[in-house]
């Protein structure tokens, strides 16, 4: 199969895979900001950014070492067991060290205690999916691997919707039904963890094939070498985790008391208009990651991953203008409660910012293929510094805009510094005159339609409308040839 006409293959179902399950998730908006106030609201996302910090703690980077020598092992069912036993065992001793310190834990995070054993074990539970997953897409099997992703996320949406809007209803409307019995008053949190738990417990059961029936060996000389390769993948994991979620603790912790969760959670809730890039980025990203890999070997690799880039960037120029055109129809429809809508003006930068860290996951291929990691590591520690330096001096004076900014020059300089290594080490015949003029375009554009024009829908769509045919007029022939191959 032409190896372009398979990368979009697979692509296509990795995003179904993540783009569905997000989109369910993406439920989850509106209904957390109908029920609850921002301030809860606030709550519930500094627990899920703690879950994305110590989800990557506890992978350490084995999902990427995982592929990488899983691909070229003479015996790979080593590979398989050697990572298993790895995670399988580490999670086990965080579960137990959590469980042991939970309170001190607690106190460290801004989280309450009584929510502690839940986020311990959804963490763990999730953990112990990461290589069976990595197995699928190793494997490329990315149907099973879309269908229990769905079905996770599917069980999660219809417990909250359960737990957080029917349930109380049903109550009201008669407090002696059965269901009287199991409903507590403001314990939404509580009810957000206990679905996600559900949920998580859920998936590995249907993972468990993975586990059982396996001869298991330790291969210690593979484990080293697999940890030496992972450890820059968790830096640079937990660097690029800071520069996504670790503007929530720093508002939490930097804004007066009174305000602080209030803030986060129109924050969080406007924050989440971007997913539409972040969507398309991820599946994009998921697909090419085995597709790197496997062609890495191919005569000249470099074109096929220029092209895909090149088309990564127009498909995104596109989505970055279409999200800030409709900016003002999309947050009523995700965003019920208007007292979350003074936080709209972060949502140009955050949609750039999110478009700026697909086109650097693009980049990154040059540092995976040539086991430079470590580089990857320096760029996200680099973004990481200025995330931390710029939240600590301006959230102070300008409050949230100051963890849009962080976060778009974060991503911007990541992006830059990937570009200038790769370089130097791996060189990838990008077109840049088009890349540039595509982004430039759809950024200028995306300026005069929100902060120029102040956000009038007509002359949005008139600009919009003007770049589509833009794109037309330069991308059809190519697109014709593409398709007819």
């Amino acid at each position: 199969m032409n190896p372009l006409k398979k990368l979009f293959k697979q692509t296509a179902i990795y995003g179904l895979a993540t783009v569905l399950p997000r989109m369910l998730s993406f439920l989850l908006v509106p209904i957390y900001t109908a029920v609850m106030p921002p301030g809860t609201y606030g709550e519930v996302t500094l627990i899920f950014s703690w879950f994305a910090i110590f989800n990557v703690f506890l992978a350490y980077g084995m999902e990427t070492a995982f592929f990488r020598f899983y691909k070229e092992a003479e015996n790979r069912q080593h590979v398989i067991s050697t990572s298993l036993l790895s995670l399988g065992i580490s999670t086990i001793l965080f579960l137990i060290i959590g469980i042991v310190f939970k309170e001190g834990i607690a106190h460290i995070l801004n989280v309450q205690v009584r929510y502690m054993k839940f986020v311990l074990s959804i963490l763990a539970l999730d953990a112990l999916v990461i290589i069976p997953f990595a197995l699928l897409r190793a494997n490329e099997k990315p149907m099973r691997y879309a269908v229990i992703k769905i079905l996770n996320v599917a069980m999660n949406l219809g417990l909250n919707l359960f737990f957080l809007i029917l349930l109380p209803k049903w109550v009201a409307e008669n407090s002696s039904s059965i269901f009287s019995g199991i409903y507590v008053p403001d314990f939404e949190i509580s009810y957000i963890l206990i679905s996600n738990l559900t949920a998580s417990g859920v998936t590995l059961l249907l993972m468990l094939g993975v586990y059982i029936g396996r001869s298991y060996t330790f291969d210690i000389h593979l484990w080293r070498r697999m940890l030496k390769y992972a450890m820059p993948v968790m830096i640079a994991g937990i660097a690029f985790t800071i520069n996504e979620v670790f503007d929530r603790y720093l508002l939490s912790e930097l804004l007066p008391q009174d305000i602080a969760k209030s803030e986060m959670g129109k924050y969080s809730a406007c924050y989440k208009l971007a997913l539409f890039m972040t969507l398309f980025a991820t599946a994009f990203r998921m697909g090419i990651e085995p597709f790197f890999f496997s062609h890495s070997d191919t005569k000249e690799p470099q074109k096929a991953y220029a092209q895909i880039t090149n088309y990564f960037v127009v498909l995104g120029s596109i989505i970055l203008l279409a999200v800030v055109v409709f900016a003002d129809v999309l947050k009523k429809l995700i965003v019920l409660n208007e007292s979350y809508w003074d936080a709209m003006s972060i949502v140009p930068l955050i949609v750039l910012a999110s478009f700026f860290l697909g086109i650097y996951h693009n980049l990154s291929v040059w540092y995976k293929v040539t086991d430079r990691t470590k580089f990857g590591a320096y760029i996200s520690a680099i973004g990481a510094i200025l995330t931390i330096i710029i939240n600590l001096a301006f959230i102070p004076k300008i409050g949230y805009m100051a963890s849009a900014i962080a976060t778009l020059i974060a991503y911007g300089t990541m992006m830059l510094l990937s570009y200038y290594f790769g370089k130097k080490y791996y060189p990838v015949p990008y077109n840049m005159r088009k890349i540039g003029f595509y982004l430039g375009v759809s950024i200028l554009f995306s300026i005069l339609s929100f902060y120029i024009f102040d956000r009038n829908l007509i002359v949005g769509i008139v600009l919009l409308l003007i770049f589509l045919g833009l794109v037309y007029k330069m991308e059809f022939d190519n697109l014709k040839k593409i398709v007819s191959k």
